[in-house]
């Protein structure tokens, strides 16, 4: 037993000195056999929500009318989920009905691959009905059941199984992989929101060529957002070595492939407005690399991470080595006189003192030359340097007109 299983058990103890039963489930157990990084684990009991909280002094309700409470214990937050049959899905997406149960058995026949039904106890045994552990060890991605029966009660497994493929590099099972492209239509009635949020997390993965073969081959592509354009930039991804590359990597290169306005097609997908400025940026001084390589002047308007970006994308588009692109970037970077305007030695006071100007458009120009003439090494970033350069430079002007 390990963290952060470790510091949870006391919860399942104490649930367990009441009479009930409690495991551990779900993602953190597949994520523990694979040995992968945990960062928190959930809890099924067949102690009622009511229960819980009867139990618990300190609980937040946070989806009691799904059986789930958050008990807080020490500085941690734990949700404790019932368990729970669920009945028909008439939106593909949510039951009509849940109903609260006390057997470990029937909860974990409700949910969706076999490598996310396996439950363990305070003591480390496995509680594995569908041979979640063997397919882990086989890399296979199943349904708990009937696919078709899984993908009709929440379409949106489809894109989580192919989601998976990209995050653990597993293969899809043969029925699962058939139902998922017979009923890629499904998709059709799953919010933007949750498609961008699975689309996301297949980004982060290390399998993404792989994942996203699937999502062009099954269809599934036509019902994600921006379907046409989605599915031209991704068949031209998959031809270059993407699976090195970050997500925000990603959405560039998917952008770099699109021909219609790129914050339109990002706001689409309901991107922060943050994350599509920082693209639509990043996609602006791609193309500038494209025709000329780094310089103090096409760096210096750029965030360290987004030349970062910019770099991988542009040698990957090249099918270039990106070995070694974080520190070159970086070491070009440093090499900087001033990273931003506010480590100018000057501002737009002392321009006005030494012009004996009032305020205006002109101030924003000057400061520009003074800002190009430091980043050129053609003065020093010193507000003496800069004065006598920038009075020289205007009397010069005035002498020639």
């Amino acid at each position: 037993m390990q963290e952060p299983f470790l510091q949870a058990i006391p919860i399942l103890e104490k649930i367990e000195s009441y009479g009930y039963e409690a495991y551990f489930v779900g993602g953190s157990i597949r994520d523990l056999l694979l040995n992968r990084t945990i960062s928190d684990v959930d809890i099924a009991t067949s102690a009622t929500p009511e229960e819980i909280k009867k139990i618990f002094d300190r609980t937040v309700d946070v989806g009691i009318e799904h059986g789930t409470v958050l008990v807080l214990h020490k500085d941690k937050r734990y949700e404790v989920t019932t368990f729970r049959a669920e009945s028909q899905y008439k939106d593909y997406r949510h039951p009509d009905k849940v109903e609260f149960i006390r057997s470990l058995q029937m909860d974990l026949e409700r949910r969706d691959f076999t490598m996310n039904a396996i439950a363990m106890d305070q003591f480390g045994n496995l509680k594995d009905p569908f041979d979640g552990k063997t397919d882990i060890n086989r890399k296979i991605i199943r349904t708990v059941g009937a696919a078709e029966c899984r993908f009709h009660e929440d379409a949106l497994r489809m894109m989580r199984a192919v989601r998976f493929v990209s995050q653990l590099e597993f293969s899809i099972d043969k029925d699962t992989r058939n139902a998922l492209f017979q009923h890629a239509n499904l998709l059709h009635f799953i919010a933007v929101e949750r498609i961008t949020n699975e689309f996301i997390k297949l980004l982060k993965g290390t399998a993404k060529t792989a994942a996203i073969s699937i999502l062009l081959e099954s269809a599934l592509v036509n019902f994600m957002p921006n379907p046409y354009d989605t599915k031209y930039s991704l068949t031209k991804c998959i031809h270059y070595q993407i699976d090195i590359l970050s997500e925000d990597q990603m959405w560039l290169i998917i952008l770099y492939f699109q021909n219609g306005d790129p914050a339109e097609y990002l706001k689409k997908w309901r991107l922060p407005n943050q994350k599509v400025k920082y693209l639509t940026t990043c996609l602006r001084s791609l193309k500038v690399r494209e025709n000329r390589e780094w310089s103090e002047l096409t760096l210096y308007p750029l965030k360290l991470q987004m030349a970062i970006d910019i770099e991988m994308v542009y040698r990957t588009l090249q099918k270039q080595s990106v070995d070694n692109v974080d520190d070159e970037i970086s070491n070009k970077y440093e090499r900087l006189v001033i990273k931003s305007r506010e480590e100018l030695q000057v501002g737009g006071n002392d321009l006005i003192g030494w012009f004996n100007r009032p305020a205006g458009p002109w101030i924003k120009e000057a400061l520009n030359i003074i800002e190009e003439a430091v980043l050129l090494k053609k003065i020093k970033n010193s507000k003496d340097a800069i004065k006598g350069w920038i009075l020289n430079k205007c009397n010069h002007q005035q002498e020639q007109n």
